[in-house]
């Protein structure tokens, strides 16, 4: 089944996973564990969107994420996500949360097992990593269905260490969470000194930031409100952001960050002349 390159995780209000469904967003992301209170409004959507009709169910696709180690520990978690949500039947993507090569090989061969006894009941298995080279490890080897990767314009460093390395031959998919860390809002640019003759980019812009790198398939995102879906779809209809304009997005976090001054001559390459 083909998933959208958006996948929906925490949301502000349940009618935002409907709307997201509505808009073309067939794949959705929840915590088995950590975090979940911050997903009850997910919960609560996909509780909505489900009883809309009984069709839907496989029209969509679920990741669940769990967060815990242990092996013992590794089959509750789904089944609580499974009863909170009646109708949902059955979990798409069983998704190892947090992974680190210290400890991902281990977990993986748990989930693999997990499935092979169906414990379980998922087709597929995905990771989010916190380690960059066990990202790429993972991927070339097609260890998992799909990988999650942080990056955005304040940490870049997976186009030092992911992208360039990821095989042109891969099946896993490669998505971002965590892209929009490093907007720098229009108010906080005015209290950076930045003037109106500088680009403010919006928080949609960096969607667009991430999608410019081809190795990318997708983007775990968090719109929190119907409002913010209908920019989501703006925003991909703009298309990804050009070299030019991706030095500006990092340049604005690094300046808000502090890592240099308004008046670093990297800064005013990112200068709009439209």
């Amino acid at each position: 089944m083909e998933i959208s390159p958006f996948c929906l995780g925490m949301v502000r209000t349940p009618e935002t996973v409907c709307e997201a469904f509505d808009a073309g967003i067939n794949f959705f992301f929840v915590t088995a564990d950590m975090h979940w209170p911050l997903y009850e409004h997910t919960r609560q959507g996909l509780r909505m969107l489900l009883d809309r009709h009984r069709s839907i169910r496989d029209q969509i696709v679920i990741g669940v994420a769990s967060y815990l180690a242990q092996p013992e520990f590794s089959v509750l978690p789904f089944f609580e996500v499974l009863d909170s949500i009646p109708g949902l039947k059955r979990i798409d993507v069983a998704i190892i949360g947090g992974a680190y090569g210290v400890e991902f090989m281990s977990r993986l061969q748990t989930y693999e097992e997990n499935r092979r006894k169906r414990r379980v009941p998922s087709a597929s298995i995905g990771a989010t990593f916190h380690d960059r080279m066990s990202t790429v490890t993972a991927v070339n080897h097609n260890m998992v269905d799909i990988a999650f990767v942080r990056y955005n314009p304040l940490h870049t460093g997976a186009e030092r260490e992911v992208f360039p390395n990821i095989s042109k031959n891969r099946k896993t998919l490669l998505f971002i969470f965590n892209s929009t860390i490093g907007h720098v809002p229009r108010d906080r640019c005015a209290t950076l000194g930045i003037g109106t003759k500088y680009w403010h980019p919006d928080i949609t812009d960096c969607y667009r930031f991430a999608l410019a790198c081809s190795e990318v398939n997708g983007l775990l995102c968090a719109p929190g409100t119907p409002k913010e879906v209908a920019a989501l779809e703006d925003a991909l209809k703009k298309g990804p952001l050009n070299q030019s304009d991706r030095n500006h997005l990092i340049n604005l976090a690094a300046l808000d960050s502090g890592r240099f001054t308004i008046d670093a001559q990297p800064l005013a390459k990112g200068k709009r002349g439209r």
